[in-house]
């Protein structure tokens, strides 16, 4: 069981800023995908990536440490893709996916190689491993990312708004990709505004406002039978778009 209590909001008044949620691991089908459908941009960092201001965070049972060797080996453990990438600019791609398992896995060059080449080709990029990430378009750079998370052997992946620095036309190519890993089991939590995905995908829907989570169920219950103002005035504004 992966678990985020009070995780800390910098940006609204001390006291709005908690929130408790709890994310089932794989068996539990019913908590394994979970999505936000308003941009929180500080929810995924404060998972892992940032300082939290008060409460806990634990993955599997285990509180994430404050700092040293053991906050980056669990850190390892939960995959993490951005709105822009982050690829290393002037690596190739091959080489983005293969670096995080020999350098921290310590795996050997040939079998990190190996299935670097084999994690492409199921995010469909394979003929492009030799390129360096300028060469890619935006949904080729995305798949890639997710690539090289995959390579760490998570547990979990959090995704922080995927597809918002892609062109219309390249976000489904991401979206298939992800919506694969949701089939195959992956747990998954994700920052987004695709409500077409989240409503397809989705095991359970967070819907937060000002730092508090407003509402969570099922796509179906929230899409359709919202049971907050703030959710139905969202849901109406999405509409009338």
């Amino acid at each position: 069981m992966a678990e985020v209590l009070r995780s800390g909001v910098n940006a609204v008044p001390k006291g709005q800023r908690e929130a408790a949620l709890s994310i089932g691991m794989g068996e539990v089908k019913t908590f394994t995908k979970i999505i936000f459908p308003q941009a929180m941009h500080m929810v995924v960092p404060a998972l892992i990536a940032e300082t939290i201001d008060s409460g806990v965070v634990k993955i599997e049972g285990e509180p994430l440490p404050e700092s040293g060797k053991e906050l980056a080996k669990l850190r390892s453990r939960v995959g993490m893709v951005f709105q822009s990438f982050n690829l290393f600019a002037h690596k190739t791609i091959l080489e983005n996916v293969t670096m995080g398992p020999i350098e921290v896995l310590r795996k050997n060059k040939e079998e990190a190689r190996k299935e670097a080449m084999e994690l492409l080709k199921r995010v469909g990029v394979d003929s492009q491993a030799e390129k360096v990430p300028a060469q890619l378009s935006g949904g080729q750079q995305q798949r890639a990312a997710i690539a090289r998370s995959l390579a760490m052997k998570p547990v979990a992946m959090l995704f922080d708004e995927p597809t918002s620095a892609l062109d219309p036309e390249m976000i489904n190519e991401v979206l298939e990709v992800m919506t694969e890993l949701a089939r195959e089991g992956m747990t998954m939590v994700v920052v987004t505004h695709e409500m077409n995905f989240a409503r397809r995908v989705a095991d359970r829907v967070v819907f937060m406002a000002d730092g508090k989570i407003v509402e969570e169920n099922t796509p179906d219950e929230f899409f359709d039978h919202p049971k907050t103002q703030r959710a139905k005035d969202f849901l109406n504004s999405i509409k009338t778009k």
